[in-house]
């Protein structure tokens, strides 16, 4: 199983694309700006979407993709999302005032894509690979997911702040990379806080929740442009500071987009 990272940036700037993943070419994991970057023939290899949530940093790319390549399918585009996502999406994106509906069109019985509800705790098996949807914890309904092909998960949080659940489901997990967020610096923690986003501080407290023996690669993503040399910088004090307990290390690096992964 390959995994494309397309964005993973909080915002956009020069060479910043915001959040998206290509699984196998096959699957998307959210939809932000990063998608901009593929070309016409990868965007049509795409038959499903998954979403962690509706915020415009995670979907901003979908309208424009759909119509970019719907009328040279054969099928409609699957997105599979939350019901409270696919409420949002519906309501204020695809309402034929902001973006064409194309649950619709061309018509409603042969529509360019169809939504499908997801809930948390469920497995979906999509091209040969297991998604498992992990809850999150935001400012609207939000999940992450766990994406397998039977050699390792790898592991997306998706937008979240503190989330026992979350650590509980993945410690059962045989997990080869995590990729988590960490969209404030330490002096914007409050802000972090009220807009449900992890600092580093906050950080480092949700890591000490993996069990005792675990150890994988985890990847820091979903940093916000300005503030993205400050919040490594303060991750990279950790071994200096031991926030997560004695004798207690993390392979923590650095995520990138055009990075891939192998499982």
């Amino acid at each position: 199983m390959k995994v494309r990272v397309l964005g993973c940036s909080g915002a956009i700037a020069k060479d910043c694309r915001t959040t998206s993943f290509l699984i196998d070419g096959e699957v998307l994991i959210d939809a932000g700006t990063g998608v901009g970057d593929l070309t016409l023939d990868e965007m049509r290899r795409i038959d499903h979407v998954l979403l962690t949530h509706s915020h415009l940093d995670h979907v901003a790319a979908l309208p424009l993709m759909v119509d970019a390549i719907a009328s040279q399918r054969t099928a409609p585009l699957q997105i599979h999302a939350l019901a409270g996502t696919i409420d949002a999406l519906k309501t204020h994106i695809f309402n034929n005032v902001i973006w064409p509906d194309f649950s619709r069109i061309p018509t409603p019985d042969a529509p360019f894509v169809r939504f499908s509800e997801v809930r948390v705790g469920q497995t979906l098996k999509l091209m040969d690979k297991l998604f498992e949807v992990l809850p999150a914890v935001h400012t609207v309904p939000a999940v992450g997911y766990a994406v397998t092909a039977g050699q390792g998960y790898w592991v997306f949080t998706g937008d979240t702040e503190r989330n026992p659940a979350f650590w509980r489901r993945i410690n059962q997990l045989h997990v080869a990379a995590l990729v988590i967020e960490t969209a404030f610096s330490n002096r914007e923690k409050d802000l972090a806080r009220r807009s449900l986003h992890l600092s580093p501080n906050a950080l480092a407290e949700e890591l000490d929740c993996i069990d005792k023996g675990k150890n994988y690669p985890i990847f820091i993503t979903h940093t916000k442009p300005a503030e993205t040399e400050l919040i490594m910088a303060e991750i990279q004090r950790f071994d200096q500071t031991q926030p997560f307990g004695p004798n207690v290390t993390h392979d923590i690096r650095w995520l990138r987009a055009g990075q891939e992964f192998e499982l």
